[in-house]
């Protein structure tokens, strides 16, 4: 008899939690200032205009950050443009608890790839690009704008 009221609780305890995970688990919201993963890049993330996100490159880590060109880029025009400041993601569609059927600009390949964004319970952003039924993912870390 004494089991009982410890289980309840622990099982109120456990949907209480589980509850608060899929709240911020599902959250779509992706918009604000990201570090990639491996720490070299940000990326901040806003609004398109149409309520969906839009990511442009912000800092790259290099001692020649600002004169870079995203000279890889398929399109001439933007092959002479600098590299901070372009756009790295774009066309997302809302997915229950996710964005998807966006794309992902890879500068240094100069190639755009279909992407899903999804903001997981723990505040990070999982980033996934894919050619194919092949994907890659990586977890971004949210950062504070100076």
């Amino acid at each position: 008899m004494r089991i009982r009221p410890f289980i309840l609780a622990a099982t109120i305890s456990s949907i209480s939690a589980s509850a608060f995970a899929a709240d911020v688990a599902n959250s779509k919201d992706v918009y604000g200032l990201w570090k990639v993963s491996g720490g070299t890049a940000l990326v901040q993330i806003t609004d398109c205009g149409d309520g969906t996100p839009c990511g442009e490159l912000v800092h790259v880590d290099a001692p020649n950050a600002e004169t870079l060109l995203d000279d890889q880029n398929p399109d001439p025009e933007l092959a002479t443009q600098p590299l901070i400041g372009s756009r790295l993601l774009w066309g997302f569609k809302e997915k229950s608890d996710k964005w998807s059927s966006g794309k992902i600009y890879d500068a240094e390949s100069g190639k755009s790839y279909k992407s899903k964004l999804e903001r997981k319970a723990d505040g990070t952003l999982k980033v996934k690009g894919c050619i194919g039924p092949i994907c890659q993912s990586q977890i971004w870390t949210q950062v504070e704008p100076n």
